[in-house]
């Protein structure tokens, strides 16, 4: 789906996409595809409503590839909302220096995390 959505789709609007997971229900007639995507959060928007603009493509282009007797309705949700995503590597940033966002504010104040 990942190579479908960034190889196959033309939309100008789509941005780099990775399907990070699949749920498919257990009758294989709804699958939700947790995407995420790069760019900022106006970007991401563009390319999740593009990509589900493109879902009745990407279902035919998948039962096609696979041989599917019965596919999947689509459903595509982001992984992260475009909000979070933008500000990721900041939080990740952060965790790998060990420290929180606001640990320097604490010591200047003289108050504790814990109290």
């Amino acid at each position: 789906m990942e190579q479908l959505i960034n190889y196959e789709l033309a939309d100008p609007r789509i941005g780099a996409v990775a399907v990070t997971t699949a749920h498919v229900s257990p009758d294989y007639r709804r699958a939700v595809l947790l995407l995420s995507m790069k760019g900022t959060p106006d970007e991401q928007t563009q390319t999740l409503e593009a990509v589900r603009h493109a879902k009745d493509f990407l279902k035919h282009q998948l039962t096609e590839r696979l041989e599917l007797y019965r596919t999947p309705e689509l459903h595509f949700e982001a992984d992260l909302s475009p909000r979070l995503a933008a500000k990721a590597p900041k939080i990740l940033k952060r965790l790998r220096r060990g420290r929180a966002k606001n640990e320097g504010d604490e010591k200047s104040s003289g108050k504790s995390a814990l109290s």
